[in-house]
């Protein structure tokens, strides 16, 4: 569907210039027989998202129903920000080293930095990174340089892909990579800290892999507690619509995947790597910094303030030398969050949130346990019956992913499906998931 610029005043606009008094007298020449002499009989208005359906359910390829997130998640995108993104100006790999030619690519990346900032409640936000799972590590190792100690802390509760990559940045280096456990709530078990000496860094995620809330502000005082950074990391900003921040909640640094934000899964990237952090540490930050100036007549301009890699500055003091995204995904993060507001993000993440919680109910009425009794967002674990595995794969051929299995992760977890919703998800589609996994 594309997306049509033209308002009433524009239109008026154009028939005044080609002197048609209106739409009908721009067709007159037609013969009065070939025009239809009423409306035609259509049902009321639909959302862009609505008709979008509408249109498939009448095409003989039905579109499959998939109920999977784990740090990809399926949001609508409005066709504004597709339009936008789309322009020319916009798509190209080119990295703005020359401020004095590329005004307007450092300007789109200052306003998504702002945006970062607000949405985090951090006080400095980079031009962004990869993905997720690579601005994690990278926040690992920033804690490291900051503190000069070599132990850090994730939870178990982090995203596996996200451990794993962070497990690889680090442990060839000779840091220690320690997994903290999780409890039956779902939620990190931070009990095991007290005995932890020479920690630099905690990180937990929230919502964290099983969709679980966590407690940021009492991980944050035990990771202060113990002179080390806290580290909030997510997979779906889109939560902070309605959750406190981790820059309320005390967080050091705030790292993550903007993936939700206007950018298409596509088979899995590109991705988008939010990473912000304290004005005090911004030294020790990865990537780039784009910062507001005036030239030497007074004019707003932006700069890169700050250029930590190999390629501005002497090798031995970058702080990476693989971390800067493509900034198109950045500027439609920003597009995104600037169509939605304040308010339309809270609006957002409240039906992604209710949804849930009506697919959460109705499968739990229909005979089946959710793993975890911890407030979750818009994805949960729930627990099936054995030998779910073939009915999986029949409603695979269906058209229906009833979540992804959790045993290839947490082996003790046999049995156990992570469910995504998100406003994508109708209520006839849950519904239809509910019947068909009924024990």
């Amino acid at each position: 569907m594309r997306y049509l610029p033209h308002t009433s005043a524009d239109i008026d606009a154009m028939l005044q210039e080609i002197g048609a008094a209106s739409i009908d007298d721009l067709f007159s020449t037609v013969p009065s027989c070939c025009r239809r002499p009423q409306g035609m009989d259509l049902p009321g208005p639909l959302t862009e998202w609505d008709l979008n359906s509408r249109l498939a359910s009448l095409s003989e390829n039905s579109e499959r129903k998939v109920f999977v997130g784990a740090g990809s998640y399926e949001h609508f995108i409005p066709h504004v920000v597709t339009s936008l993104a789309g322009r020319s100006e916009f798509v190209t790999s080119y990295t703005p080293y020359q401020p004095e030619i590329s005004q307007g690519t450092l300007q789109g990346i200052y306003e998504y930095q702002t945006l970062v900032c607000r949405l985090l409640g951090m006080e400095v936000a980079n031009a962004s990174l990869y993905d997720g799972a690579s601005a994690l590590a990278e926040a690992l190792l920033m804690a490291v340089r900051i503190t000069g100690k070599k132990r850090v802390a994730v939870s178990r509760a982090v995203h596996p892909h996200y451990r794993q990559v962070a497990r690889t940045y680090l442990q060839p280096s000779g840091y220690e990579f320690i997994e903290l456990p999780y409890d039956s709530s779902g939620t990190t078990d931070l009990s095991s800290l007290d005995a932890m000496d020479s920690l630099a860094a905690l990180a937990l995620q929230s919502p964290n892999f099983f969709g679980c809330i966590e407690d940021l502000g009492t991980a944050s005082a035990s990771a202060h507690d113990k002179e080390a950074l806290f580290i909030g990391s997510f997979t779906e900003p889109l939560a902070y619509g309605i959750l406190k921040n981790p820059g309320l909640q005390g967080a050091d640094i705030a790292c993550g995947e903007g993936q939700s934000f206007g950018i298409s899964q596509s088979f899995g990237g590109p991705g988008l790597g939010i990473f912000a952090g304290r004005m005090k540490h911004v030294r020790s930050m990865p990537g780039r910094l784009v910062g507001e100036t005036v030239d030497a007549d007074g004019r707003r301009g932006f700069v890169l303030t700050l250029a930590t890699r190999e390629q501005h500055i002497r090798r031995e003091k970058a702080t990476s030398n693989i971390c800067t995204n493509n900034s198109l995904c950045a500027l439609t993060a920003a597009m995104y969050m600037s169509c939605l507001g304040g308010s339309g993000m809270r609006e957002l993440a409240l039906l992604n949130h209710d949804k849930s919680e009506y697919l959460k109910r109705e499968l739990q009425k229909a005979g089946l346990r959710v793993a975890f009794q911890s407030p979750t967002f818009h994805e949960f674990a729930v627990e099936f019956p054995p030998g779910f595995e073939s009915e999986y794969k029949r409603l695979l051929k269906n058209g229906i992913v009833p979540g992804i299995p959790l045993s290839k992760y947490y082996p003790e977890l046999v049995d156990h499906y992570l469910i995504c919703v998100t406003e994508t998800k109708t209520r006839e589609d849950m519904d239809a998931l509910v019947k068909e996994v009924r024990p």
